[in-house]
């Protein structure tokens, strides 16, 4: 089994916007984008916004996590990976179901009732902090930058 080229993991609840479509996938020099989620795996409208706002020349897969867990192994060499998920839990899922995954980006997880602000665009609630940890009980570095010119911060520290 090879390991695939996987640039980074992104959380960010929007999944692919202008930011992640073009900014970072052309900072990472990614050629696929795969949004690791199970809503968008079977919205094909969302699917379609999405689509318009990736950089030309980069393919887009939209796969549910068990799909994502299933295939990412059988990727090429010549695919340069950016994973996207939603949630920490997300990742953790795809981590569990042995995804290659050492780094996480945290973007954009947005404010609702029940979160508590730890950054400018983080919030976290007792589900996101117990997946955090257990992210970092793993060996995952997970560190929020909203932005590839943007120094990077520790999640563990946000939150301890």
């Amino acid at each position: 089994m090879s390991i695939p080229n996987i640039l980074m993991t992104r959380i960010d609840n929007r999944l692919i916007h202008g930011q992640v479509g073009v900014t970072w996938t052309n900072s990472l020099g990614a050629n696929l984008v795969v949004v690791a989620n199970d809503e968008t795996a079977i919205d094909p409208v969302a699917q379609s916004l999405m689509d318009m706002v990736v950089s030309e020349g980069v393919q887009t897969r939209y796969f549910t996590l068990q799909k994502t867990i299933d295939v990412i192994h059988k990727a090429a060499d010549r695919q340069k990976i950016f994973i996207v998920c939603k949630t920490p839990q997300d990742v953790l899922t795809l981590v569990q179901g042995r995804g290659p995954i050492k780094f996480v980006n945290v973007g954009n997880m947005h404010f609702v009732d029940g979160k508590k602000q730890i950054h400018k665009t983080v919030s976290v609630d007792d589900g996101d902090v117990i997946a955090f940890r257990e992210l970092e009980n793993l060996g995952i570095t997970c560190e929020i930058r909203r932005v590839p010119d943007e120094a990077g911060e520790s999640v563990s520290k946000l939150i301890s």
